[in-house]
C-alpha cells in the first residue's frame, strides 16, 4: 500500500500526522517538506524577542526524533516540483514518491505590499521558524524597529518588541488597530496600552517608500515624513501557497478549494491549514486547523467525515492588554455592539440585525469570562 503522502511540515502537516497515529500505528505516512521538518509551536514567534530564545529554544520535537516517534518516513529538504495526477505520483528532488492519498499542507507566505523598495529592501517577516532563524540576528541586534501592519500579528509582534525595550513605530493603514476584529473602544485601549511601551502607533497612515541607509533604513510615510530605522518588519496578512496545486490543475481561489471533507476538486488531493479555502474562507488560526484535522484524518482512513467548524476563540498575545476574541466581530457584520464597561476590563458583544449574538471580545480580567461567553455564542 501506497503511503497517505503529506507536503508540508508547518502545524497542519504534524497536527494530520498525530492525529492519524492517534488513530491507526500502522497505516503508512510520508511527510515531504523543502524545511528541515522540525516540530516547533508557530505561536510562540509572537513573542520570541522578549524571551531571548534562539530557534534551536524554539524546537519541541527535532525532525529525527518526530519521525522515529511517529513512525513516518520524514524527507526534509526536498522541493516538490511535480504531481502527476494519473500515476498518482509525486515528484521532488528527481526523485519518485507514489501515495495512496495526497495532503497539501503548504501553508501560507507573508504578504510584501506594493511600496516602493520595500521588496527589494529584504524586510524582517515571522512566519516560520525558517524566517526567525533567518532574522533572529538582525533583530537581536536593532534599536528601533518600523512594524507595517497593526492587525492581530502586527500587534502581538509590537508589544513583544517594545517588552524587549526596542523602540517601536508600528504603520496601520486602517483607521484603528485590528481594524477588522476589534470595536472602536477596545482598539482605543489597546492603543493606550501601547502608549505606555512607548510604541509610536501611526493608525490611518501608510509607508510610501523603503530606502536602504547607511544605519538601516529610511522609510518615507503618506504624509511626507521620513523616518529612520534599523529594521522593517513587515506583518501585513498572509497569501496561502497555492503555487503547486495551480501547477496541479486543481481549483484556486484565494486558497485551494476543498470541499466539506477537505479534498480538492481532484479525488484523492486534500489540503489543509493556511493554505486551504473552506465555504470561501481561509481560516489562518490553530484550531480550524485541529479540528479540519481531526475529520480529514477519519477521511483517509475510510470513514468519510465532514468538518463541521465550533464557534471558536483566538486569544491575542498581548499580555499588558489581553484580548480573548470569539465568534464575528468584524464592523461590516456587526450591527450593534452591547459594551459592558468595567474598570478590570471590557465585555463587548456583537449583534447582528436579527439581534442575534455572533461574537465577543473580552479584555484583561474580563477573559476569565471567555468560556462562559463562548457558550452563550454557541447555544
Amino acid at each position: 500500500m501506497n503511503p497517505v503522502t503529506i507536503i508540508g511540515s508547518g502545524f497542519a502537516a504534524y497536527q494530520l500526522v498525530k492525529t492519524l497515529r492517534r488513530m491507526d500505528q500502522q497505516v503508512p505516512i510520508r511527510v515531504i517538506t523543502a524545511d528541515r521538518g522540525h516540530d516547533y509551536n508557530k505561536p510562540d514567534l509572537s513573542h520570541v524577542v522578549s524571551r531571548q530564545q534562539t530557534s534551536q529554544q524554539l524546537i519541541s520535537t527535532a525532525a529525527e526524533i518526530f519521525a522515529s516517534e511517529q513512525n513516518i518516513e520524514l524527507c526534509t529538504e526536498h522541493r516538490v516540483e511535480d504531481i502527476d495526477l494519473d500515476k498518482k505520483a509525486v515528484f521532488a528532488n528527481e526523485q519518485r514518491f507514489d501515495y495512496s492519498n495526497l495532503v497539501l499542507a503548504t501553508g501560507a507566505m507573508p504578504f510584501i505590499p506594493p511600496i516602493q523598495g520595500l521588496r527589494e529592501s529584504g524586510p524582517i517577516t515571522l512566519n516560520s521558524l525558517k524566517e526567525f532563524d533567518a532574522f533572529s540576528e538582525r533583530l537581536t541586534k536593532a534599536n528601533s524597529i518600523l512594524v507595517i501592519g497593526g492587525g492581530l500579528i502586527g500587534v502581538e509582534i509590537s508589544m513583544d518588541l517594545a517588552l524587549a525595550n526596542k523602540q517601536v513605530t508600528v504603520i496601520e493603514a486602517g483607521q484603528r488597530l485590528m481594524g477588522n476584529q476589534l470595536p472602536e473602544l477596545v482598539a482605543l485601549k489597546l492603543e493606550q496600552s501601547f502608549d505606555q511601551l512607548n510604541i509610536d502607533t501611526r493608525s490611518g497612515e501608510t509607508v510610501t517608500k523603503v530606502s536602504p541607509s547607511e544605519s538601516g533604513y529610511q522609510v518615507k510615510l503618506g504624509n511626507g515624513e521620513q523616518l529612520n530605522v534599523d529594521e522593517v518588519l513587515v506583518c501585513a496578512g498572509l497569501v496561502p501557497n497555492t503555487t503547486l496545486a495551480k501547477h496541479t490543475g486543481l481549483a484556486v481561489n484565494r486558497g485551494i478549494c476543498v470541499d466539506e471533507s477537505m479534498q480538492t476538486s481532484e479525488n484523492n488531493i486534500y489540503a489543509l491549514g493556511d493554505c486551504a479555502e473552506f465555504g470561501g474562507q481561509v481560516r489562518a488560526y490553530l484550531q480550524p486547523t485541529v479540528v479540519s484535522a481531526s475529520a480529514l484524518a477519519k477521511t483517509l482512513l475510510g470513514e468519510l467525515t465532514a468538518v463541521v467548524l465550533p464557534k471558536m476563540m483566538v486569544k491575542v498575545k498581548t499580555p499588558k492588554y489581553p484580548i480573548q476574541i470569539a465568534g464575528t466581530t468584524s464592523d461590516s457584520q456587526v450591527h450593534r455592539w452591547n459594551l459592558d464597561i468595567q474598570s478590570d476590563g471590557i465585555v463587548a458583544k456583537a449583534y447582528n440585525k436579527q439581534e442575534v449574538m455572533i461574537g465577543f471580545v473580552a479584555t484583561q480580567d474580563k477573559t476569565k469570562q471567555a468560556f462562559p461567553l463562548l457558550r452563550e455564542l454557541s447555544a
